[in-house]
C-alpha cells in the first residue's frame, strides 16, 4: 500500500511536539569518559542527568542534544537543544520526509530515450535523446537494457545528432565545493546521473609503469570511458589534481601515493556527458552508432522509444538511509523542489525551500539547510527541532522503518548481542562533526525521539585549509563523539523507560 505523507498528519502530531527548547548556548566539554558497557540500574545515570554526563565525557568542541516521549511529546531533555549545529547526514531524514510530502512513496523517476523524427526502414531521421528524469539510481546496467530496447523498437540508424537532456534538474559542479576535488560523496549534479556520477580508477604496476583505467562499471559490464582520464606524474604530493579540459575530466594522480596496484571512484563534473558516452558504447555493442553527445537542458517533442523506471521512492530513501548517499539526497530534494511548482533555479536554492517547508510542516522554524544532504557545513539544524519532527512523524508510522538499526557496542567497539535498547537511527560524519538522530526504545517499551550534535568547528575550519582527505585528529575525534552518543542512548534509555 503506498503511503503519502501529508502536511495534514505532521500538523496532527505538532501540538503534543511543541514544547520549546531549553538553553541557547552550546555544552562544552570537560574530564575524561568511563567505560561504555551498558548498566541499565537507574540510579547509574540519574546524578546530573545528561549534562553532568557530557562534561565528564570531555569531548573537545560543543555538545547539544535532546529527547522527548513520543507518547506525550514531552521534552525530557534538551542540553542547548535550541543552538544550531551542523548536521552533517542526520539532515537526510528530513530531505526524506520533504521528499515523500512532495513526490509521495510510490514515486518513480524515469529516463527516456525519444526519437525527434520519423523511423524509415530501421534509419531514424532525426535527433536521438537520452533524456533525464532524476533519477539517482541509474547505472550502467539500465543504459545497456534501454540501448536493447531501442535496437527491439526498430532503431539500427541515426542520422542526426545524440543528444542528452539534463535539465530536469539544476547543475551543481559539486555539492560542496569547499570538499576535495577527487572526493567521489561529493561529485556532480544534475537531471541525470550514471553510477551516482562516479567514474571507476583501476591502476596496475608493470615492467613499463602504470597502467591505468577509466571506466563506468557494473555488475555485467566495465565499458571504458572517454569524457575522463587519467595520468599517471612522477610526483608524491599533491596525489590529484583536476581540471576541466574542454569537457573533459582530466585527471593527474601522483606516482608516489600509489604502490602496486588499487583503484578507487572518483567524482564526475559532466554527468551528462558521461550518461552520453556510456549509452554511445552500448548502443554501438547493438550496432547503432551515434555521433558524441551534445549537452541541452531543453527537451524536445518526439517519440518514446525505450524508458527505464526507478524503484518506488520509499526503496530509494531507504538505501540513501542505510548508506548515506549524498547525490541521491540532493537529486530527490532537488525533485521534491520542483513538484511544488517552479523547478529550483540551484541547489541551495532548492534546499532554502527545503527549510521553509520543514518550518512550516514539521515546525523546525530554527532549521536553515543550504544542501540536501548534509554535506556541507555551512548548515545548521537544532535538536530541538530535530525531535519535535520526529514526534510527529512517528505517529504515522511512516520513517522509523526506513531507518537503519544502530547498533549498540562496547568500550572496545565489539558489539554487544541482545542489548536491551533498540535504536533506529540515520548517523552524520564529517570531519570534527559528528551527529546522530531517531528513536530508541528502552527495555520496558517506551519509545524516545532523540537528537545528538557535536562539532569541534575550529579544528575543522583548519583542516579544511589543509584540503585534508582524512585530517590529523579527525578519527580519535569522531570516534570519542560517537562514544559520547552511545553513553546519551544508554542514559536515556535508563532513566526515561516507564
Amino acid at each position: 500500500m503506498s503511503i503519502r505523507v501529508s502536511r495534514r498528519w505532521v500538523l496532527a502530531g505538532l501540538g503534543a511536539a511543541a514544547v520549546p527548547g531549553l538553553g541557547s548556548g552550546v555544552a562544552q566539554a570537560g574530564p575524561p569518559a568511563a567505560s561504555l558497557r551498558p548498566r541499565m540500574r537507574v540510579a547509574g545515570f540519574a546524578s546530573g542527568g545528561a549534562e553532568s554526563l557530557i562534561a565528564r565525557f570531555g569531548l573537545p568542541g560543543d555538545v547539544a542534544c535532546s529527547v522527548a516521549d513520543v507518547s506525550s511529546g514531552k521534552r525530557l531533555e534538551s542540553i542547548h537543544g535550541a543552538a544550531g549545529m551542523p548536521p552533517a547526514s542526520v539532515a537526510k531524514i528530513v530531505t526524506s520526509l520533504y521528499a515523500l510530502d512532495r513526490l509521495g512513496s510510490g514515486h518513480r523517476f524515469i529516463t527516456r530515450v525519444i526519437a525527434t523524427g520519423p523511423v524509415n526502414n530501421g534509419v531514424l531521421q532525426g535527433d536521438l535523446i537520452l533524456a533525464g528524469g532524476g533519477d539517482p539510481t541509474l547505472d550502467t546496467d539500465a543504459l545497456a537494457d534501454m540501448a536493447a530496447r531501442m535496437k527491439r523498437a526498430g532503431i539500427r540508424e541515426v542520422r542526426g545528432q545524440f543528444r542528452v537532456y539534463e535539465g530536469a534538474l539544476p547543475y551543481a559542479r559539486s555539492i560542496d565545493g569547499s570538499q576535495p576535488a577527487h572526493l567521489g560523496y561529493s561529485p556532480a549534479v544534475s537531471g541525470i546521473a550514471l553510477n551516482f556520477n562516479r567514474v571507476h580508477f583501476q591502476w596496475t604496476r608493470g615492467a613499463e609503469g602504470y597502467a591505468v583505467a577509466m571506466d563506468a562499471r557494473s555488475d555485467r559490464y566495465r565499458p571504458d570511458v572517454t569524457m575522463a582520464r587519467m595520468r599517471v606524474a612522477k610526483r608524491s604530493l599533491p596525489v590529484y589534481t583536476y581540471r576541466d579540459h574542454n569537457g573533459i575530466d582530466d585527471w593527474t594522480v601522483a606516482s608516489g601515493a600509489l604502490g602496486k596496484g588499487g583503484s578507487r571512484w572518483l567524482p564526475v563534473r559532466r554527468p551528462a556527458l558521461y550518461a552520453g558516452d556510456v549509452f554511445r558504447t552500448m548502443a554501438r555493442a547493438h550496432g547503432i552508432t551515434l555521433r558524441p553527445a551534445v549537452v541541452t537542458d531543453r527537451l524536445p517533442g518526439g517519440t518514446e522509444v525505450a524508458r527505464q523506471t526507478s524503484a518506488p521512492l520509499r526503496e530509494i530513501l531507504r538505501l540513501m538511509l542505510k548508506y548515506s548517499n549524498n547525490l541521491t539526497a540532493e537529486m530527490v530534494g532537488m525533485s521534491a523542489s520542483a513538484a511544488g511548482g517552479a523547478a529550483p533555479r540551484s541547489l541551495r536554492a532548492s534546499a532554502e525551500e527545503m527549510s521553509r517547508w520543514a518550518g512550516r510542516t514539521l515546525g523546525m522554524g530554527q532549521t536553515r539547510m543550504v544542501d540536501h544532504s548534509g554535506l556541507s557545513d555551512a548548515s545548521r539544524m537544532t535538536p530541538d527541532d530535530l525531535v519535535t519532527a520526529l514526534v510527529a512523524v512517528r505517529k504515522t508510522g511512516v520513517l522509523r522503518p526506513l531507518l537503519k538499526p544502530f547498533p549498540m557496542r562496547d568500550a572496545r567497539g565489539k558489539l554487544i548481542k541482545n542489548h536491551p535498547i533498540r535504536v533506529d537511527a540515520k548517523t552524520g560524519t564529517l570531519n570534527f562533526v559528528s551527529g546522530l538522530g531517531g528513536f530508541l526504545t528502552a527495555p520496558d517499551g517506551t519509545e524516545l525521539a532523540f537528537a545528538i550534535f557535536t562539532a569541534d568547528l575550529r579544528h575543522r575550519a583548519r583542516s579544511k585549509k589543509a584540503q585534508d582527505e582524512v585530517p590529523q585528529g579527525a578519527r580519535p575525534w569522531n570516534r570519542k563523539s560517537k562514544q559520547l552518543q552511545q553513553k546519551l542512548i544508554e542514559h536515556w534509555g535508563a532513566v526515561y523507560r516507564g
